[in-house]
């Protein structure tokens, strides 16, 4: 691991727990959506981070704080079964492929409907910040920039950080850094 990567990540706590992104305030007036772009290759590091340093630490430095962390693929994966629907998809994914399965799972997970369920599954609007991972998972069953503006009308004044394994330049989206998504201009880069 660089020691860029290191620094990054040794200024998401302090960052997290600042009046800044709890309060919303240097946001422009925006709800505070926040993204938090690492190299992909990253992937496991950031998770065992996330629970075994962010988690305990926001619980740390600030008890009273109110927040959850809900992992998109672990969401879809729950819609999915309690739809009856999990096992179907995988059948049909080994019988007819990736396409089929995509185009049959649109209907289901429409980003408007995943970000209500997210939100009622989290009591966000209860909560002081959301955290946001298993983005690169769910790909390219959900698309980040579609998500985040369904989600954006469900906040109110909740801040969220989104974990994004791939860059983010204040404009556009590029998972894993190579895919580009669509622009989204919301979201502010939570450490350079």
């Amino acid at each position: 691991m660089n020691s860029r990567f290191e620094e990054r990540l040794n200024q998401v706590l302090p960052r997290l727990a600042s009046p800044d992104v709890l309060s919303n305030r240097g946001a422009g007036g925006e709800i505070g959506f926040w993204i938090f772009d690492y190299p992909p290759e990253q992937e496991m590091h950031v998770r065992s981070w996330l629970s075994d340093v962010i988690e305990p630490g926001l619980r740390k430095l600030k008890p009273e704080l109110r927040f959850a962390t809900v992992d998109l693929f672990e969401c879809v994966i729950s819609l999915l079964e309690e739809r009856g629907l999990l096992t179907k998809v995988l059948e049909m994914q080994m019988k007819q492929g990736d396409e089929a399965v995509l185009r049959s799972l649109r209907s289901v997970l429409k980003e408007d409907r995943l970000a209500a369920r997210i939100v009622e599954m989290t009591g966000a609007a209860d909560l002081d910040l959301l955290i946001v991972k298993g983005v690169g998972a769910v790909y390219p069953m959900l698309r980040t920039h579609t998500l985040l503006s369904a989600l954006h009308p469900h906040m109110r004044d909740t801040p969220l950080l989104m974990l994004y394994p791939g860059r983010y330049d204040g404009q556009s989206l590029r998972l894993f850094s190579k895919l580009t998504d669509d622009n989204y201009y919301r979201a502010f880069s939570l450490v350079s």
